[in-house]
């Protein structure tokens, strides 16, 4: 998804700049979304309608749904929220923003006072052609980014994502270069950036724990995107280092301290759901026999030295996670077994 607005003073042609570049962009075929900022209200509804009238009751979000849908919130909203929840609805290629002249994204002005840094380029709207606004949506394509702390060129860790947005303005990198972020992920309403290791791992983990359900069950006949919520009442425990090894066809498998982390948090997470003891400071887990069909190996758990009984939707859990979470460290062997010591509070 290509983030970029479009910003200028009062009565300098925002809006009908706007309205040619969707255009054009939907001509190219693009899959367009736009945002519409304004310092007045913005009324969806007219007065006395039903919506109306539940707003007025004192509802803090109005969904009216006909042949359109449209919602309507009482407060105003933070643009990379709305920009996270964009990514819910639909695969936009494009969001074109009117407004929103203080966010960090790539600006097209309408006039030459509201210029800053990030602005890539100034046009004058009542003179614009239609090879102008041609002209200006391939600039659209090369300098647009998504929102900008997902933003990672470095696959082993974190990245600046303003400092890599910069260079996308200024044309040394491009949207292609960056890692190819498989999952997105939002804690009380604040984006968090997830870089290509982390993206996968959380991807592999919960696609992992979904193919263990009778999915069809529910109407789904293929796993496409994936929407997951959790409220979550109680902060978590602060995870601290621990030691963490992996063993892999009897070989030990090299990691470091940070890929150590996700592993051993994530494995505790799971022996932490089974609820097998308290104070658990050591976890065993070994998986063998594993050829084609995963169903068909075996696994044993143990916390604290003591053998843990599993069932078989527990079993299923585990050896789809666990083999999902493993594969995303790129080994290159073919998996046969594995055995995953984790030790610490």
């Amino acid at each position: 998804m290509k983030i970029v607005s479009i910003v200028g003073k009062k009565n300098t042609g925002k809006t009908s700049l706007t309205v040619k570049v969707i255009e054009e962009l939907t001509r190219r075929g693009y899959n367009v979304a736009s945002i519409k900022h304004s310092h007045h209200s913005i009324e969806m509804d007219k007065e006395n309608t039903d919506t109306w009238k539940h707003k007025q009751a004192g509802a803090n979000l109005v969904v009216g749904v006909g042949s359109t849908t449209f919602f309507n919130a009482r407060r105003e909203h933070d643009l990379n929220r709305i920009l996270y929840l964009l990514k819910h609805f639909d695969d936009f290629d494009f969001v074109i923003i009117e407004g929103y002249k203080s966010y960090n994204y790539p600006k097209i002005i309408t006039s030459p006072n509201v210029k800053d840094p990030y602005t890539i380029k100034e046009v004058d709207s009542f003179t614009i052609d239609e090879r102008g606004v041609s002209e200006l949506a391939d600039i659209i394509e090369q300098k647009g980014h998504d929102i900008v702390d997902t933003l990672f060129a470095n696959n082993c860790g974190y990245n600046d994502g303003e400092l890599i947005a910069k260079e996308i303005r200024n044309g040394n990198l491009t949207v292609e270069d960056l890692d190819d972020v498989k999952s997105y992920l939002s804690i009380d309403g604040k984006v968090v950036g997830l870089n290509r290791f982390v993206s996968d791992y959380l991807k592999q983990s919960v696609t992992g724990v979904i193919n263990t359900l009778n999915l069809k069950d529910f109407g789904v006949d293929e796993i496409g995107k994936i929407e997951l919520v959790i409220p979550n009442e109680k902060s978590p425990k602060k995870q601290t280092d621990a030691q963490c090894s992996i063993l892999i066809n009897g070989e030990n498998l090299e990691i470091n301290q940070f890929t150590g982390n996700i592993v051993s948090n994530s494995i505790r997470g799971m022996v932490n759901a089974i609820k097998t003891e308290d104070n658990v400071k050591k976890i065993d887990i070994e998986i063998t026999g594993i050829g084609d069909d995963l169903a068909s190996a075996g696994i044993w758990l143990k916390t604290n030295d003591h053998d843990v009984e599993l069932n078989d939707f527990t079993q299923a859990i585990l050896k789809e996670t666990i083999f999902a979470t493993i594969n995303t460290l790129k080994i290159d062997d073919k998996i046969t077994d594995m055995k995953i010591q984790v030790k610490g509070e």
